[in-house]
């Protein structure tokens, strides 16, 4: 279940802060415990590297990290901004937050670790070389080669080849960067600036590309260097196979569940760069103590601990992971005495059973307010544990207190948040993007998944003897009736929000029309600022009573788009409003982040036929709402109301994008669907993937598959096969001018292989390739018209694109001027 909302605040961005994937403390069994003792004495790293979400080997990673217990971690060039979404209507950036939110808790089950580069995912591309000129090839280099000098891997394992085999821009693009940062990475001549915050110039020992057998693509051959990650690990219940599939079921936005996988499984390597290897991808690398001067006492110490540990009492192992963490804080500095302090102080919280949380009541922490933040602990198997010292926002409260076992020790800290905290914002969307990257002005921050939370909490303690410092986020609690328990960030928010409703105003004819601001004091005492909008060329701004405005467009044939910002002003000084979006799902914590209030005012010359449309909503789009400014007037059609008699009241049905991928009935309603075609309705269907098994039928009267051919060039040409067809005359006349300013793409998944009796009315291709007449079909069927588009409406009408207004028009207007 989604639930968004979106306000609108003021006061410009400075600083960091997407919650860091708010959840609730993390408790382990005696069982991971034990995984994880035995991983202290392993001292190996694997960096798996591709394009997307979702690119991952996840049964290999799972592998890596669980079996081999391995330091491993996913480099995604990006946050799969430009995909498609299964769950929603978020596009572009949200998409991309909210696909960041289901990596980190894929994460979280095949035990890795996750990183992202500051490529923008701008949409399916053919061409490696467009992919890397769009990111900027040395700015996500740098990224790469940043994230391997911090990492430090061993091995470097790419999912793809850096050449056609991969099947999309992006993929090949994230192999040609792999093996450049393999050698960059150790140059110190490259990217210099880098080593001034600590990191030094890193050598993997190896680069493989892992191949595959997918898609009617096999890459592998007997030859290659291959292992078996198949293996079943009694210590988890599962099998590597079962893992993936638990991980890949958080990429839900993708819709990239698996069957789980059981039995041996084998996983081929082809050998890029670095030394040979025959038997294992980690051959002749030190992986234990020894790779550490004065480490191998640390492995006794260990090996100890493993042997003695007890299922059943796990607090008995606490006094000596603290003389391990004495013994590893000894050792010169380095990065394994930096990662293996960090594993024992986890491995102390997990045996003792410490339970340490700093919550509110309020998702939200306001600018120049205060909260009570509520600091709880829990020593609940009685380790020899004392807390010292508690610090909140630079506040100590020096403390000395033994914790006495299973006793909860509670109190309340107020916490002031003064004016200049920085909003809680997504690091990456910080500053103004690039066309096909973001931008990040401190360079600690790249490659990290999200940024801090707004506030933590430190626990100084003293754990048999051994003083450590634990570290908690400050979140919002609370109990729902339905799920529970619910943990969520603690977002920071300006004293004042906003938002545009709507925010695209579609002018057609010059008439005037309305829009609101909906403001909101988040003080509950400070008042709202006073509102001014930015000049508007072209349009004449009027408001009303309230936060009602109207706007006009000036006597013109001009088409196009006018923006004009939102101003807060206080005390005679003026400041960009920002919107808070809020996206949650319950897969996945809540995500808040800011924009500009913009309203966008559309000046196009859209004329409509018809009145009234049913819309059978899909996976997620905006096109109902461009639809009723449009000023159709749109009801959202369920199974129930799939009926003879209730369709045809309506000029049209529009079926949203994937409905049939997500709707099981939309198939079992087939006939009633060609009925109300045949008695002179205009059924259009939006694309479709028809790879989720729910399609049992055809869509159509007529047959024609769904095939994987789009068209990635938004400038591609666009012939028109059937010029005197009615979609492109009546009641707008279409030409090549409606085609200008189309985003990412002309269209995805076109009809193949159609049956004579469908009408292919427009062709177009990427550059250099065949041309494709599958973007819009359309057949007579008994009085009425059926209609199957690939075209992307579902991006084109929210971004404002004239054309496309006026080519969706056209299509419902079908069977308002009869003969084709």
């Amino acid at each position: 279940m989604k639930r968004v909302s979106a306000f609108l605040l003021a006061a410009g961005f400075c600083g960091l802060g997407l919650a860091a994937s708010a959840q609730a403390p993390e408790t382990v069994t005696s069982a991971e415990i034990y995984l994880r003792l035995n991983k202290l004495n392993v001292l190996g790293t694997v960096l798996y590297m591709a394009a997307h979400p979702d690119d991952e080997n996840s049964r290999l990673i799972a592998y890596m990290a669980k079996d081999r217990l391995y330091r491993t971690a996913y480099l995604s060039m990006t946050r799969g901004d430009g995909g498609q979404n299964l769950i929603g209507d978020e596009q572009g950036v949200e998409l991309g937050l909210i696909r960041t939110q289901e990596m980190l808790a894929a994460r979280r089950v095949d035990g890795a670790e996750q990183f992202f580069s500051r490529a923008f995912d701008f949409g399916f591309t053919k061409s490696t070389e467009e992919a890397l000129k769009t990111w900027d090839k040395e700015k996500v280099l740098s990224d790469a080669v940043w994230v391997i000098r911090r990492f430090q891997p061993d091995v470097i394992i790419t999912r793809f080849p850096p050449d056609s085999r991969a099947g999309h821009g992006h993929h090949s693009a994230s192999a040609v960067i792999a093996q450049e940062a393999f050698v960059a990475a150790a140059d110190p001549s490259r990217f210099p600036e880098q080593l001034k915050y600590g990191v030094k110039p890193w050598q993997a020992r190896r680069i493989f590309w892992n191949t595959f057998n997918f898609g009617g693509a096999n890459t592998t051959s007997e030859d290659q260097l291959k292992i078996d990650v198949g293996g079943f690990n009694p210590i988890l219940g599962k099998s590597y196979g079962e893992l993936a599939a638990i991980s890949r079921t958080n990429h839900k936005s993708q819709g990239a569940a698996l069957t789980p996988a059981r039995g041996q499984s084998m996983e081929y390597f082809k050998l890029v760069a670095g030394d040979g290897a025959h038997s294992d991808p980690m051959e002749g690398v030190e992986t234990t103590w020894r790779r550490v001067e004065g480490g191998e006492k640390i492995e006794r110490m260990v090996n100890q601990l493993i042997r003695d540990f007890s299922l059943a009492h796990p607090e008995k192992s606490v006094a000596g992971l603290a003389a391990v963490y004495k013994a590893i804080g000894d050792l010169k500095d380095g990065y394994w005495k930096t990662q293996k302090l960090k594993e024992v102080a986890a491995l102390i919280t997990d045996c003792s059973g410490l339970w340490l949380e700093a919550v509110t009541r309020s998702p939200y922490a306001v600018q120049g307010d205060s909260l009570p933040v509520q600091i709880v602990l829990n020593n609940r198997l009685d380790a020899p544990i004392a807390l010292r010292e508690v610090t909140l926002d630079r506040f100590d409260t020096v403390l000395q207190m033994n914790l006495d076992g299973d006793k909860n020790y509670s109190f309340t800290r107020n916490l002031y948040v003064s004016l200049d905290k920085p909003l809680t914002q997504p690091y990456w969307l910080m500053e103004d993007m690039s066309p096909g990257s973001f931008n990040v002005k401190d360079q600690r921050l790249i490659g990290d998944p999200v940024g801090a939370p707004a506030y933590s909490v430190s626990f100084r303690l003293e754990v048999s003897g051994q003083e450590m410092v634990l570290t908690r986020p400050v979140q919002y609690k609370y109990t729902d009736a339905v799920k529970g328990e619910l943990y969520e960030p603690l977002t920071v928010l300006p004293p004042a929000t906003a938002r545009f409703n709507p925010d695209l105003v579609l002018f057609t004819d010059g008439e005037q029309k309305g829009f609101r601001v909906e403001a909101m004091d988040r003080t509950g005492h400070a008042g709202l600022p006073k509102m001014v909008l930015t000049p508007t060329p072209g349009l004449t701004i009027g408001s009303s009573a309230g936060l009602a405005w109207t706007a006009k467009p000036s006597p013109s044939d001009a088409t196009g788009t006018v923006i004009s910002s939102l101003l807060f002003e206080r005390n005679g000084r003026q400041d960009t409003a920002l919107q808070l979006r809020t996206i949650a799902y319950d897969h996945i914590p809540r995500i808040d982040y800011f924009k500009m209030v913009r309203e966008k005012f559309v000046l196009a010359d859209v004329r409509i036929a018809g009145h009234r449309i049913g819309y059978i909503e899909g996976a997620g789009d905006k096109v109902p709402e461009a639809l009723q400014e449009m000023g159709y007037e749109v009801v959202l059609l369920n199974e129930k109301d799939c009926t003879p008699a209730f369709l045809k009241q309506f000029d049209a049905v529009i079926a949203g994008v994937r409905a049939y991928d997500v709707h099981d009935w939309l198939s079992a309603r087939h006939e009633v669907l060609m009925q109300y075609v045949n008695e002179g309705g205009n059924l259009i269907v939006q694309y479709n993937r028809g790879n989720l098994g729910r399609m049992t039928t055809a869509i159509g009267p007529y047959n024609f598959a769904i095939a994987n051919i789009r068209v990635t060039d938004e400038h591609a040409p666009v012939h028109f096969l059937l010029p005197d067809h009615a979609v492109l005359n009546y009641p707008n006349k279409i030409s090549s001018t409606d085609f200008e300013g189309w985003i990412q793409e002309r269209g995805i998944y076109f009809a193949g292989q159609t049956d004579p009796a469908y009408q292919e009315v427009l062709s177009m291709s990427d550059p250099g390739e065949q041309e494709q007449k599958g973007s819009l079909i359309v057949a007579h069927y008994g009085k009425g018209t059926f209609v199957y588009t690939g075209l992307v409406f579902f991006r084109e009408l929210p971004a404002g694109v004239p054309g496309a207004y006026r080519l969706m028009a056209n299509i419902i207007a079908l069977n308002q001027k009869k003969g084709f």
